[in-house]
This record gives C-alpha cells, sequence and structure tokens, in this order.
C-alpha cells in the first residue's frame, strides 16, 4: 500500500478521537537550536472538521490493526474494514513533511494494539524518540498510551510528548464490561496513576532544582487527559459527570473529553441504532466546566430528580438557576465572588472585571454593557443601581421559553 493511501484510512480512523487538543504545551521554538519546529502555531493553517472541532495537528493512528474486539470501536478485530499499518520511519516522515508546509503545529499518535499492549507501546514510542532525538523536533507531541503497558514505557513515552493520554473509553465499569471485556478498568486507573505520580515527581523535582543548571528533562508537561464515549452504553449524564469528578479529583487530569458514540458499519446489536444529539456532548462539556471552574457539584447540575441527563435545551447554569429562582436576583454590586459566578451569562473573566469596576462606582446597567456583559442572559437574574427584573423570576416556565432555542420548522422545500 502506497504512503498515501495509508494516510487516508488511518487518518480517517483516528477521527472517533476527541482528545486532541494542544492546550497546556510549553512555548517553545527551535530558534537557535538547531531543531526543527515549535508549539507557538505562528502560522500554522487550521482545518475543521465537520462538527466543529479545530484540529491543527496530523492526527493518525499507527495501523488500525486490533487485536480488541470492542463492540463500539470500528477498527476492532471482527470489523469489516480496510486496514493499514505505518512503520515508525513513516509517522515521522509524514510528521516532518505536514509541519515544513505549515500544515499542522504537532502530533497526535494513537493506534490499535498489535500483538499486545508492550509491543504497541514502542512502537508509539520509537516515534517520538525518533522525531525529537534524530530530527530535533520542537513541536507538539501527543501520545495515546496502552493501560497494560510496562512502566519503563510509559516513562519513556513521557520523556518525549508534551500530552499522554489513556482512554477509559466508557462511565462506568458495567458498561466497559459488556461492550469491551478485554479492557479492565482497574488497569486504566493503575496506568493513570502511574503517569500521575510520574508527572508530580517530575514537577517537584525541576522545583528543587530550580537555583541550578542541571534541571531534569519535563515529563508530559502537557499532563494527561483521556475520553469517554456518550451515548454507548446505558450511562447518564450524573453518571458520566461523577466519573469526571473521580478522575480529576484522584489522577489530575487536564481534560475529560466527551464524544458522542457514532454509528459504525455492521453494528452489534447491544449498541443503540442511532447516535445522541451532538448538543448533549456540548451540554456535557459545559457542565464540566462549571465543576472545575464555578463552584457547582454533580447533583446541582444533574440532580436525581431529573432522571439523571441534562437539560438539552437551556445550558446547564441556567438550568440550575431556574431551578432555584429563591438564589435570584443577585445583587451586581454586592455579590460575592462565587455568587456571581452562578449568574448565568457571566464566565469567570467576567466576574473578575466586575469585581474590579466596582471597587471604584455602583454599577449601572449600560456599565455592564461597557464590561461585554450579555444583557440579555444576565439582566433577568441581577439588580444594578438602575434595573430590577420585576419577579420575572417567579414564572419559570416563561424563563425557560425566553432561554430555549426556538423549534426547528420544516423546510418547504424539503
Amino acid at each position: 500500500m502506497q504512503l498515501l493511501d495509508k494516510l487516508a484510512v488511518l487518518a480517517d480512523a483516528a477521527k472517533y478521537d476527541a482528545s486532541c487538543a494542544s492546550s497546556g504545551a510549553d512555548r517553545r521554538h527551535s530558534l537557535g537550536t538547531g531543531g526543527i519546529g515549535s508549539t507557538e502555531g505562528m502560522g500554522i493553517c487550521h482545518s475543521y472538521t465537520p462538527d466543529g472541532r479545530c484540529v491543527s495537528l496530523l492526527k493518525i493512528l499507527l495501523t488500525n490493526f486490533c487485536v480488541f474486539d470492542c463492540v463500539y470501536c470500528v477498527n476492532r478485530v471482527s470489523s469489516n474494514v480496510r486496514r493499514a499499518r505505518f512503520t515508525p520511519q513513516e509517522v515521522v516522515t509524514l510528521t516532518l513533511d505536514f509541519y515544513k508546509r505549515n500544515y499542522i503545529e504537532g502530533l497526535f499518535l494513537s493506534s490499535g494494539i498489535i500483538r499486545n499492549g508492550d509491543y504497541t507501546m514502542e512502537q508509539l514510542v520509537e516515534v517520538a524518540r525518533s522525531l525529537r532525538e534524530d530530527h530535533k523536533f520542537r513541536g507538539y507531541i501527543h501520545l495515546k498510551t496502552i493501560p497494560d503497558a510496562s512502566p519503563e514505557l510509559l516513562a519513556a513515552a513521557g520523556r518525549y510528548a508534551d500530552r499522554l493520554s489513556i482512554n477509559v473509553e466508557l462511565p462506568t465499569e458495567e458498561g466497559l464490561a459488556a461492550l469491551a471485556p478485554e479492557k479492565k478498568l482497574p488497569d486504566i486507573r493503575t496506568a493513570m496513576g502511574e503517569l500521575r505520580w510520574r508527572i508530580e515527581e517530575n514537577v517537584d523535582a525541576r522545583k528543587a532544582e530550580a537555583k541550578t543548571r542541571a534541571k531534569p528533562p519535563r515529563f508530559a508537561p502537557a499532563g494527561q487527559s483521556t475520553q469517554m464515549i456518550v451515548g454507548a452504553d446505558g450511562a447518564d449524564d450524573r453518571d458520566i459527570l461523577r466519573t469526571s469528578t473521580n478522575l480529576y479529583g484522584n489522577y489530575r487530569l487536564r481534560r475529560v473529553y466527551y464524544s458522542a458514540f457514532s454509528p459504525i458499519p455492521d453494528a452489534s446489536a447491544r449498541l443503540p441504532l442511532q447516535a445522541p444529539p451532538l448538543v448533549r456532548e456540548h451540554r456535557l462539556y459545559q457542565a464540566d466546566w462549571l465543576l472545575r471552574f464555578y463552584g457547582f457539584d454533580v447533583e446541582e447540575i444533574a440532580p436525581a430528580d431529573g432522571a439523571g441527563m441534562l437539560d438539552l435545551d437551556v445550558d446547564p447554569k441556567t438550568a440550575w438557576a431556574l431551578r432555584h429562582p429563591e438564589r435570584f436576583p443577585v445583587d451586581i454590586n454586592r455579590a460575592p465572588r462565587e455568587v456571581l459566578l452562578r449568574v448565568p451569562g457571566l464566565g469567570a473573566r467576567t466576574v473578575e472585571r466586575i469585581l474590579g469596576s466596582r471597587r471604584h462606582a455602583r454599577l449601572r446597567v449600560a456599565d455592564l454593557t461597557t464590561l461585554r456583559v450579555p444583557l440579555r442572559k444576565v439582566l433577568p437574574f441581577v439588580t444594578t443601581l438602575d434595573h430590577h427584573p420585576k419577579r420575572r423570576l417567579d414564572d419559570p416556565a416563561r424563563m425557560r421559553a425566553q432561554f430555549a432555542p426556538p423549534p426547528r420548522q420544516e423546510s418547504l422545500f424539503g
């Protein structure tokens, strides 16, 4: 098979993995180092996937051969798909060629399992090693790690990659046992714990050597991440968010990515016939942000009386506010930071601007406009010197109608 034919197969096979962001990488470049590449992104041409994700990495699989038979995976051993496999040197060549043409800012490399976890991980590490050591590549590298690979191989991967990730795949152990029986949640979590320990040990070692010239090399400076498939099993949004909270707390993950299940050819009867609405994936990302940066907990965002699912019509913060009219309106001139963060439409940066401005004068609606506050969303929940919402919060159904998207209408032309 020609190299471009392999690229067509293995780039398409990688499209189901959403965790390919390059956030968190060190800002570095090759000027004066004799190397090649940069993580600063200057002049990089970005492309967009059909569902709106911005992709500036060469995102490929080393191979779509796999000895596992995960029911939801198009590359499972029993799947009837066209197969291909790169050599490590071919991946290196492609990465350098794409970078020199200014198409990408780095490499996202994953793989099906060939032979066993250690053999596959050796191939992935060899790609990163060759880029870094043989070609002095300074761009971004994200490696998907194999949970049952040896600790020595995980350590080698972290020396060369900016970010490592291990996909937890499904939010519950029951779902994983039913749809991916070869994968064991304890193995996945053990590998995550190994990466967390090595990342934190490296940070501590670099701090201890901060005043010397002999700093140890960085270990996965952009941290680790994971991905969960949404809608392939019976897990509700509360299950998903509880798992995410556990992963952030126990393993210090940089990100949990959510990927809406996509129906695959020759699918098992155990899988749903249709994909979940993409807005469900979007709501999970919004809820994830509230859990990490806005002081919410899972039970507030996905309460038991809502069947454990997020509201698809309005964002999670607005849904929470409509369920708790007694908490509003909030006085924009007096409320503390943690209360302002719970006002729909107020982001963390906007709250900081409000707190800074009100030190000098009491705020009016015109001042909120100057601070770039989205008035349509915020004004029903706040008071200012010249505004009061006139008890509109007593009618939550009316408020929901204001924030929910209008119903879709059928086109006259089909």
